[in-house]
């Protein structure tokens, strides 16, 4: 069986009062663990007034920012297989060259790396490799400068596209769960009662 700590006061917020008060209101309990919980929990601001009301009455509470906090439980997993790994890495490896390929193709990027040659140099050629091979570095190039990484280096500060994606999409993951996981939080109170 898993046990899990409670969830104090000092996990979710920052205080700000006298140091003997901090002591004592950074161990308050919010909120204990259980099973039921599954992965994520969220703790609206109210329970947090209503908490350090029932055991510090003559405390003024003023909340500052988001008005849930938004508790991820994770548990340990388990490593998956080498076998697993390498044949999704060679199956996503696998579909991105054939988009890149069928992308190529319906654009017809031999014909007019054959046209480029054609006008550069007033030679037909069906295979101008010294277009095509600059063409194919410079296209691993730049996904390298587009995705802003090289293996788990950053080029620079600058945040990918993938990242700022990432970011959005935690975002409107966050703002949902806040909304909907208060809602059946609120039912299974009232159907409890």
């Amino acid at each position: 069986m898993t046990s899990y700590r409670p969830v104090l006061l000092k996990d979710i917020a920052y205080l700000a009062c006298s140091i003997t008060l901090k002591e004592k209101l950074e161990t308050l309990p919010l909120h204990y663990i259980t099973k039921k919980d599954k992965n994520i929990i969220v703790i609206d601001g109210f329970v947090v007034i209503e908490k350090i009301a029932e055991s510090f009455p003559a405390v003024e509470v003023q909340l500052i920012g988001p008005p849930q906090t938004i508790i991820t439980i994770i548990t340990k997993k388990r490593k998956p297989p080498l076998w697993m790994v390498a044949g999704i890495w060679v199956l996503l490896f696998v579909g991105a060259a054939m988009a890149i390929m069928n992308f190529h193709y319906d654009v017809s990027m031999e014909a007019v790396h054959q046209k480029l040659h054609f006008m550069l140099t007033g030679e037909q050629k069906k295979h101008p490799v010294w277009i095509q091979i600059p063409y194919s570095i410079g296209l691993g190039l730049g996904m390298i400068l587009f995705f802003n990484h090289v293996f788990n280096k950053k080029i620079n500060e600058e945040p990918s596209p993938l990242e700022v994606e990432v970011f959005k999409y935690q975002q409107s993951m966050d703002s949902y769960v806040a909304v909907n996981e208060n809602k059946v939080e609120n039912n299974d109170d009232n159907h409890s009662s």
